[in-house]
């Protein structure tokens, strides 16, 4: 009897705890309807875990259920009728299930107008969901089989700001202006591990966070960035860029704060902004460095070498190229902020 008082008391407590945020009574029915497959902690009653049950299907969930985990389970199946209730979902984790596109029923997202994050990677999806509720804030479908972005998918996805595609099958014709129209706040897209030849067309100028590791691209044009002013960092690791396809000034920007160009086939440093922090040129085939040269000059002339207009650059990679130690004292005397160079 003394094991089941405390239990109760803890019971309690946790009800007394938790209902100062739900009602009580939700907070009953939410506790009450808790499918047997799936876990409703009393301390954490908005959330429903379903996770690594072997569930084949969705099962029916309580009304108040704001945060839902169904991640490492064997669904292939994305149903309307299985989330009917679902209208009030936050959060909703269906990573690593057997989801096809085929599987994923029209209106089975589009009731949770409430919905912030959606996170579907390594499924079995060949095209973006759609439609999609015009809440979400993030979307992840990495490790998918994804080929295909519907146009209009994102049309009225103005809350978005990251949007992870990461190793997908996408190619260049299917990144485009058109595809990605909607996305009017968005801060940080990856597409890397795809089978992209070229940078991606149509991203929205609000982009600071680019993501394009481990494609084929091999060449930028020029004017690239024209239309990209708060990209901060930029990530082109492992891609098949030489110094041909690097116009002079390309990376010469004045937001850009990491620049990563590690796995290239590089001989040279590109010029870089007074701004930049960061650079990443391990792994190519560059012979050495001459300070003098790659050194920015800040705005306002070589005065302002000592003061905040001077290059900011704190972290250098160099290593897996040609060049051998000692580092060059003019590089050391240019960029006066390092604090780390690898070589």
């Amino acid at each position: 009897m003394a094991w089941l008082m405390v239990a109760f008391a803890t019971l309690l407590l946790a009800t007394q705890v938790s209902s100062q945020e739900m009602p009580y009574e939700h907070l009953m029915s939410q506790l009450q309807e808790c499918p047997k497959e799936c876990r409703c902690p009393p301390s954490f009653p908005n959330a429903v875990y379903c996770d690594n049950k072997g569930l084949k299907r969705i099962p029916v969930l309580p009304p108040y259920t704001f945060y839902l985990y169904l991640q490492n389970n064997l669904i292939d199946v994305l149903s309307a009728d299985a989330l009917r209730n679902a209208t009030q979902l936050r959060w909703i984790n269906l990573n690593r299930n057997k989801i096809t596109s085929e599987g994923l029923e029209v209106d089975a997202l589009r009731a949770m107008t409430n919905l912030v994050h959606l996170y579907m990677e390594d499924n079995l999806l060949t095209s973006i969901p759609s439609p999609l509720p015009t809440s979400l804030e993030q979307l992840r479908l990495s490790r998918n089989r994804i080929s295909k972005i519907p146009a209009g998918v994102f049309s009225g996805m103005e809350h978005l700001t990251l949007l992870d595609l990461q190793s997908n099958k996408l190619q260049d014709d299917a990144v485009t202006e058109v595809s990605l129209k909607g996305l009017s706040n968005l801060v940080q897209i990856n597409l890397a591990k795809n089978q992209l030849n070229n940078m991606p067309l149509g991203l929205p100028p609000t982009t600071s966070q680019i993501f394009l590791d481990s494609n084929n691209i091999e060449k930028i044009s020029a004017d690239y960035f024209k239309g990209l002013p708060k990209v901060l960092s930029l990530r082109l690791n492992r891609n098949k860029l030489g110094n041909g396809g690097i116009p002079k000034n390309v990376f010469n920007l004045s937001s850009i704060l990491d620049l990563q160009l590690s796995h290239n086939q590089l001989t040279e440093v590109p010029i870089i902004s007074t701004g930049l922090e960061h650079l990443h040129l391990d792994h190519n085939k560059i012979k050495s460095v001459n300070g003098s040269n790659i050194c920015p000059a800040p705005a306002g002339g070589l005065d302002h070498y000592f003061d905040e207009r001077g290059p900011r650059l704190r972290y250098l990679r160099l290593d897996g190229n040609e060049i051998k130690p000692p580092i060059p004292q003019d590089l050391m005397m240019c960029f006066r902020l390092l604090r780390a160079v690898v070589i």
